[in-house]
């Protein structure tokens, strides 16, 4: 998606380690408009997959499911990180590394929000080493879900995620791919 390259080559800056600041619109300011072209891409090239429900991670995966879920007419379900006093005691939990914060993270999700049967369709910022996502795809399975798909704002292709997720046979889709990083420079396939 041309548009969203322009804004990350325009605002988006690399801090080293493969970490890509894109705080401005994606992960602490939302830039809707940007969002609502995302959620409508990821829905045209989902349309066919057969999704009753979109699953992403907290927090920055919300805001382009949720545009997704609007445009695909879908309920968006997010995975916390903590566990909120209003969930149930049993819940649906898994682990994941999260590269940005350097440690490994939780993952919930209440049972009365992803059940058996359902189709579900991830969508989230980034895909780097997909492990953030194979959390997400655990979840699912836990819930006796099955994946139909799997969409990223930005993927780095460098660090190997769709590999690590090829072995779901299901369409994985990203908006823009970044093949390295050079110095200050953002590279694009």
């Amino acid at each position: 998606m041309q548009q969203l390259v322009d804004r990350i080559l325009k605002e988006g800056k690399y801090l080293g380690n493969g970490i890509l600041k894109v705080d401005g619109f994606i992960n602490h300011q939302v830039d809707p408009q940007l969002m609502n072209e995302a959620g409508k891409a990821f829905a045209e090239f989902f349309k066919d997959v057969g999704a009753t429900k979109i699953l992403t991670a907290e927090i920055s995966g919300i805001a382009p499911a949720v545009y997704t879920g609007q445009h695909m007419n879908l309920p968006v379900v997010y995975a916390r990180k903590r566990k909120p006093v209003t969930m149930p005691d049993q819940v649906l939990l898994t682990l994941a590394p999260s590269h940005t914060k350097g440690r490994t993270v939780e993952l919930i999700v209440s049972p009365e929000y992803l059940a058996g049967g359902e189709k579900v369709l991830i969508i989230d910022d980034f895909l780097a080493s997909g492990a953030t996502i194979l959390g997400l795809v655990r979840l699912a399975e836990i819930a006796g879900a099955k994946i139909v798909g799997i969409g990223a704002l930005i993927e780095k292709i460098f660090e190997g995620g769709r590999a690590s997720l090829s072995n779901l046979n299901v369409p994985i889709h990203s908006l823009a791919a970044i093949t390295s990083f050079d110095n200050d420079e953002i590279h694009f396939d």
